[in-house]
């Protein structure tokens, strides 16, 4: 095939790629209209209406986007992919493959990356509170009289978007894209119409307007930046959301379409204001040229919401099922929504704590002004933890040299750190709601962590050498019968505590018996040709090693399907699996433990209710023997 014939074959897949991006990727970004320009001239700390302030502003927006999103993240960041995948999860899993770096070092990166990931649960409660309270407040433009009815329609919209998750996205997701694609054509058709009225606003791209009005008002310009950032909320989900539609559709729907009708939309609203000062009330609303277009308007940005919405939570169980797969969380059930997508999950527990999360945030704040306080501030330190671990990335991945490495982290970081610090101040005024919900996920992520490794660890020291025990069956063991016995194991060269339980009370072995190795990868997917390998030992054992990546569902039967290629069939009805069922119990206070108390509280507390071994891997209940023992900790 001609290589002008493989681009037209090409095209056409990448533009129906770039569609459906929109109805994902660009949702959060693609509906901070409804409040950026609001918020800047109407907010806590509103900004005069004039013409220079005005043009200011629209430079600082145009930049921001610029710089932010499409230099740092479609143009570098992305560059930065893990298999494909993207994410905060992927970039530190990249940054921990720093070569010769100390534990230290490491140590640090992991925890950057695991409070950026616990960040983003942030964002997910107030995403949906604040896109879809923000469009609802459109019917008070409509009519004064529906002002009361602006929380409960919210309540009643959010209520039914996270009770439709259990179904999956698979059935509208094919709406998603062209709603979006609708959505994007109608903002630049309303900046459109009133730029028209008002042309001398197009001259806000030129970046002096910006650097004029930061250095001769810096005290109203740092506030402003507080504000201007919730244009740029969202685009980190450029990145997260990279393995589900490559970077290139991703580029080319930001570049052709996303970013200038977005932009065109600030110019029309900033050329509505110059027009008319009273529009702040509701500057996006106010751009419909007749008040018979309100309520489509209201209509189609409730659903727009919906769907950046969408979005925000399908990332919140992404991102929970590989915390789990990484070793970071406890087992939570999940739920496969599609027989085709496996990236399309369903995690019970989060949604509905998700749902009474946002309703409490909308009730408590009750307006998306006063949201728009507590928006922005984790976002803006997850993007500075991105730009962090990218320069760790560029230098030692990437090989750049040191002096081009900082020129990275220092443009980059300079931008984040001055969106960051406007935001501080607005932690009083409702940011610490974000901050302190990321920080209590962050030490439930890392009490886990911790709690797992000095677990294994202490059972590690309880074990018998393998070698060991196969020399000591090999002289006459038990008394073998027919069958198969599965038996998981955290250390391949050591015998599972439920097999020397099993042989203390039953004083059996299997004809043939497995050691069962799981170990989970840092990257997305492990192919099957890969997922396992088997290994004969003497005496009937053998030993298996089961691969996944941190975006792989946990299916042991399907996986040991695969062992038949390498000679060790099975037969399910025929295999017993053995697992150990630990209780930790805490150690006596007159005891000195590696974990503080209120940790080995939390973490014997998640340990309980972790979901059990059986349903996280797949196994048939009706094949599993449990034996129990207790583990201090």
């Amino acid at each position: 095939m001609s290589t002008e014939n493989a681009e037209q074959g090409e095209s056409p897949r990448l533009a129906a790629t770039a569609l459906a991006a929109m109805g994902v990727v660009f949702g959060d970004i693609g509906t901070s209209p409804l409040y950026t320009m609001k918020e800047v001239f109407g907010g806590h700390h509103p900004l005069p209406i004039d013409t220079d302030t005005v043009l200011g502003i629209l430079s600082l927006v145009f930049w921001a986007l610029t710089i932010t999103v499409s230099l740092k993240y479609v143009l570098f960041i992305m560059r930065a992919d893990n298999k494909g995948e993207g994410g905060i999860m992927a970039l530190t899993a990249l940054a921990l493959r720093t070569a010769n770096a100390s534990p230290r070092i490491l140590w640090a990166l992991s925890a950057l990356g695991i409070f950026g990931a616990a960040l983003f649960y942030g964002d997910a409660v107030i995403t949906p509170a604040m896109s879809v309270l923000s469009a609802v407040e459109g019917l008070e433009v409509v009519t004064p009289l529906l002002k009361p009815y602006v929380l409960p329609v919210t309540v009643g919209i959010l209520v039914v978007l996270f009770a439709f998750q259990r179904h999956g996205t698979a059935a509208v997701a094919a709406l998603f894209g062209p709603l979006m694609m609708f959505w994007f054509a109608t903002l630049g058709a309303l900046g459109l119409w009133n730029v028209i009225e008002h042309p001398s606003v197009l001259v806000a791209i030129n970046p002096w307007y910006a650097l004029v009005f930061i250095f001769d008002h810096q005290g109203m310009a740092f506030l402003a930046l507080g504000s201007v950032v919730l244009a740029i909320t969202g685009g980190e989900a450029l990145y997260a959301d990279m393995g589900h539609f490559g970077r290139r559709s991703i580029k080319w729907a930001w570049f052709a379409c996303v970013f200038p009708l977005l932009y065109l939309n600030y110019l029309g609203q900033g050329a509505l204001l110059l027009a008319d000062p009273t529009a702040i009330s509701s500057p996006f609303f106010r751009l419909v040229p007749h008040p018979v277009l309100l309520i489509p308007l209201v209509v189609l940005a409730t659903m727009a919401t919906v769907i950046a919405s969408q979005a925000v939570i399908s990332g919140a169980f992404s991102l929970t099922s590989q915390a789990m797969q990484l070793g970071y969380c406890p087992r939570i059930q999940i739920k496969f929504t599609s027989l085709h997508e496996k990236g399309q999950i369903y995690v019970p527990n989060i949604n509905w704590l998700l749902l009474l999360a946002v309703i409490a945030v909308v009730l408590g704040f009750r307006s998306s002004s006063n949201l728009a306080a507590a928006y922005g501030i984790a976002v803006t330190l997850t993007m500075m933890i991105d730009t962090i671990l990218a320069f760790v990335v560029v230098h030692a991945l990437w090989n750049w040299s040191w002096p081009r490495a900082v020129l990275f982290l220092v443009f980059f970081v300079v931008v984040d750190f001055a969106f960051f610090s406007a935001n501080v101040i607005k932690i009083l005024d409702g940011g610490w709601f974000p901050l302190v919900l990321g920080l209590a996920v962050f030490l439930l992520l890392s009490t886990w962590k911790l709690g797992r490794r000095l677990l294994s660890e202490r059972l590690q020291q309880d074990s018998m050498p393998l070698d060991a025990f196969l020399a000591s069956i090999a002289t006459g063991g038990p008394q073998r019968v027919d069958g198969t016995s599965v038996f998981l194991t955290a250390s391949p060269d050591g015998v599972p505590r439920a097999m020397l339980h099993n042989l203390y009370h039953n004083k059996v072995l299997h004809q043939r018996v497995v050691l069962l190795h799981v170990d989970t990868e840092d990257v997305p997917h492990i192919p099957d040709d890969e997922r396992v390998r088997v290994e004969a030992l003497s005496g009937g054992f053998h030993r298996v090693y089961v691969r996944y990546g941190f975006s792989d569902e946990s299916n042991l039967p399907r996986a040991l399907e695969l062992c038949a290629e390498q000679g060790l069939p099975f037969e399910m009805m025929e295999t017993s699996f053995f697992l150990g069922r630990e209780t930790v119990v805490r150690l006596p206070l007159t005891q000195r433990s590696r974990m503080a108390r209120w940790r080995q509280v939390l973490f014997t507390w998640m340990f309980r209710n972790a979901e059990s071994v059986t349903a996280y891997f797949r196994i048939p209940p009706n094949r599993v023997v449990e034996l129990g023992s207790q583990v201090e900790l």
